[in-house]
């Protein structure tokens, strides 16, 4: 195995890889993003990308897609080629078959049914294996399917929207437009992004949101809503929109697993306090296949998720208008604990974008 390049040619055909990947969003999960390129001298002559869960795989699609015979060219693929059979055959094969001779691998999966030994059946096999080349960066955007394999939870991020005095709204009974337009719509391709998007009972009965994709183009996420006792009215836009699908959660001590016309019911266990517990509620999601989820309110949601720390990333949108005789306190706060990955001037808005210090990605 070569782990002694450095060379931008290299980097731009993966950047290329991973750039096409993200043509998977919201419709691979619980697979990986995955991209690939493919090579021959010098030239890109096929381009693929795992397009939905249970399709064939992105090796696959580029040679499909390939202009000019893909013998004896060389591959750059985000993430190290399976070496089982599942839903699809093992690319491992596919590409010992057709006279790949060199492969270049960004990053290797962290499922243990391949940890290596794709890359191993590959050089087995005589074919050159190269690998972490833009490996942080296909890293950070498979971060939710690293966290369901080794972790089996999603990748949870919470949003919200403050006052410049930090504020969430008046109170939990009224609604408050606190951002502008740009922040709207940085934050509706945020929805675009992830699997699922959560929001508790209060939420949804006072805002009756619609949890969709409207303000910039984009996958509607599954809509999930806490309501331990299944009280919330049939009349609320997510039952009857279908615009997405909507998934309430609710106790397990009162009601069972069922699917309607308008929505589907999971129930989970409770905590001492009577409510939904949370890592139930993580463990649930985790099996409904969801690598990241959104939480976007509300306060008590948000404050539930932080104090039990299974916050990975947040958001934090700021005006710069300040909210008089409100009550409404957002409970997140950015301290040492988190690290900045980026700041953004949305119109008169300011975005944080932080993730939390002790969470590491997959190990090299």
């Amino acid at each position: 195995m070569n782990l002694n390049f450095k060379y931008n040619i290299h980097e731009s055909f993966m950047d290329r890889a991973i750039e096409i990947s993200k043509g998977g969003i919201g419709s691979v999960s619980p697979n990986p993003l995955v991209g690939c390129v493919l090579v021959k001298n010098g030239e890109i002559i096929g381009e693929g990308y795992h397009e939905k869960y249970g399709d064939p795989h992105a090796e696959v699609m580029a040679y499909n897609n390939s202009i000019e015979d893909p013998l004896d060219s060389i591959m750059y693929v985000t993430l190290e080629p399976c070496s089982f059979e599942g839903k699809t055959p093992a690319c491992t094969k596919f590409i010992i078959e057709n006279g790949i001779r060199e492969v270049y691998v960004s990053m290797k999966d962290p499922n243990p049914k391949v940890s290596g030994m794709g890359i191993e059946e590959l050089e087995k096999h005589g074919v050159q294996v190269n690998v972490g080349i833009l490996q942080k960066e296909c890293e950070w955007l498979n971060r939710g399917y690293i966290n369901w394999i080794t972790n089996h939870k999603p990748w949870v991020i919470a949003k919200v929207a403050q006052s410049e005095n930090n504020f969430l709204g008046l109170n939990s009974n009224t609604t408050t437009n606190i951002t502008g337009q740009e922040s709207k719509i940085h934050s509706h391709e945020l929805r675009s992004n992830v699997d699922a998007i959560i929001v508790g009972r209060q939420t949804a009965l006072v805002d009756n949101p619609e949890l969709t994709v409207r303000h910039t183009i984009g996958k509607n996420p599954v809509r999930v809503v806490i309501d331990t006792n299944r009280k919330l009215p049939l009349t609320l836009n997510i039952f009857n929109d279908q615009a997405a699908e909507t998934i309430i959660l609710c106790s397990n001590k009162n009601f069972e697993k069922s699917n309607t016309s308008f929505a589907k019911f999971i129930p989970v266990n409770e905590n001492e306090f009577g409510q939904l517990s949370i890592h139930s509620i993580l463990e649930a999601l985790a099996k409904e296949g969801f690598c990241k989820i959104l939480i976007e309110g509300g306060a008590e949601l948000l404050n539930s998720f932080n104090k039990k720390d299974l916050i990975d990333e947040m958001y934090i949108y700021t005006s710069n208008n300040k909210l008089k005789n409100a009550n409404l306190k957002n409970p997140l706060i950015i301290n040492d604990r988190w690290n900045i990955k980026e700041q953004l001037n949305l119109g008169d808005d300011n975005l944080i974008i932080a993730t939390k210090k002790e969470r590491c990605l997959q190990e090299s």
